[in-house]
């Protein structure tokens, strides 16, 4: 009796840890989503914290006419975020009954939660390298449940439309990849995290002049989204959607409550990570990236590249530059969580940590961002788990960054 159980569940393994599977744990994952957020909003309780200033916000626009950021305000303090952010939650403020009927915005987000989640399985599935059942750990998180479906918040969206330029540039849709990455840093600014990256795989695939156009392309997108506001007062909103030097309230931060509140919010530490921030991607960029591609001089051509890049190399590059940025943030709310945990499953697995180890620490980094209020003790554990997978990812063999067969660019 034994024995046949023992095989039994020795196939299951094997099968779960094979390619062959993936479409099968994809795809029950989404049905147990379904149902997971489904009985979250039917089950717990909505708590309100920025949903209903994201109304007044946009409702300065749609009921006042306001297009000066100045003038643009709503219980947490000004409007912050770029214009796509307006226009977006100016459709959500129409759907939802100008903002008071939840259950429907939370629809909306649930909606756009499996949607979410299966432009994340088209990402992973560019990868050969992890057993299918990984996929369970983007589907585990509950900060990011209820980051979604419980919260409402607009990082969900500037993530969602990130995923979909990562999927489409994976693929080598260029132009419409760079409309979707436009979009969401119309959202919200900290998709910038992700440009270092971006920008050194145009660079390498298409040559100077086709980059100096992509560039373009985007920051075209963002000038039309804002036109309204640039033509009322441009310097007030890039002064507010742009704000490099936000500060961030001391009580609200997860990654660094460690330190005083003194050394928080002092100058000098954020020019410390700063200067850390920078340092650590140069060296990524051309310690690793650059290298595996031959060199600065690959990089810095005015001629295409005619062998496209992997998908599974551009991906792994990109969820690292966001990844090196987030660890030497300045603050990270508990909303930021949804900048990167889906990206951990892939960032973890690509290093030689031994499995058991790779599930302790993405177990490790969910039980702190589940911890409210944050705790010194919580915060240091964060920052040893980023530290530990910062340096995996250093030792860790790139993706072979081409296709194994030349392959003509299309586009």
């Amino acid at each position: 009796v034994v024995e046949p159980v023992v095989m039994g569940l020795s196939s299951l393994w094997a099968y779960l840890n094979g390619r062959q599977s993936f479409f099968v744990v994809a795809s029950l994952c989404i049905v147990l989503e379904i149902v997971l957020n489904y009985v979250i909003i039917d089950s717990v309780p909505y708590t309100e914290i920025d949903w209903k200033a994201y109304m007044q916000e946009v409702a300065g626009v749609i009921e006042e006419g306001q297009f000066d950021y100045q003038h643009l305000r709503g219980d947490t303090g000004p409007l912050v975020y770029p214009a796509g952010f307006v226009w977006l939650f100016s459709g959500l403020y129409y759907a939802t009954e100008k903002g008071t009927n939840i259950v429907t915005g939370q629809y909306i987000f649930y909606g756009l939660y499996i949607l979410f989640i299966a432009v994340l399985f088209a990402i992973y599935r560019s990868s050969s390298k992890f057993p299918s059942w990984v996929l369970v750990f983007l589907c585990l998180s509950r900060r990011c449940h209820s980051i979604f479906v419980l919260r409402l918040f607009n990082d969900c969206w500037a993530i969602f439309f990130l995923y979909i330029s990562i999927w489409l540039v994976i693929n080598h849709r260029w132009w419409i990849g760079c409309l979707f990455f436009s979009l969401a840093l119309s959202v919200k600014m900290n998709i910038l995290l992700y440009a270092p990256a971006l920008g050194i795989l145009m660079l390498y695939q298409h040559g100077i002049p086709k980059t100096a156009l992509l560039l373009s392309w985007i920051a075209a997108i963002q000038v039309v989204l804002a036109i309204p506001f640039l033509q009322e007062n441009a310097f007030n909103y890039f002064n507010l959607a742009f704000n490099f030097g936000r500060q961030f309230e001391y009580k609200w931060t997860v990654n660094w409550k460690m330190v005083s509140e003194e050394l928080f919010l002092s100058k000098q530490f954020a020019v410390v990570l700063l200067g850390c921030h920078l340092a650590v991607l140069f060296l990524f960029c051309f310690g690793r990236w650059t290298r595996a591609l031959g060199g600065i001089k690959s990089i810095f051509s005015f001629k295409a590249n005619p062998r496209l890049l992997s998908a599974e190399f551009m991906v792994h590059v990109l969820f690292s530059s966001n990844f090196i940025g987030l660890v030497f943030a300045r603050s990270m709310h508990y909303q930021f969580f949804i900048w990167y945990y889906h990206t951990l499953p892939w960032l973890i697995w690509s290093t030689k940590m031994p499995t058991v180890v790779k599930i302790l620490v993405l177990g490790l980094i969910e039980m702190v961002w589940n911890i409210f209020p944050m705790e010194d003790w919580a915060s240091s554990t964060l920052l040893v788990c980023h530290l530990a997978i910062l340096l995996f990812l250093w030792k860790a063999a790139l993706p072979s960054p081409h296709f194994p067969k030349t392959k003509a660019m299309k586009n």
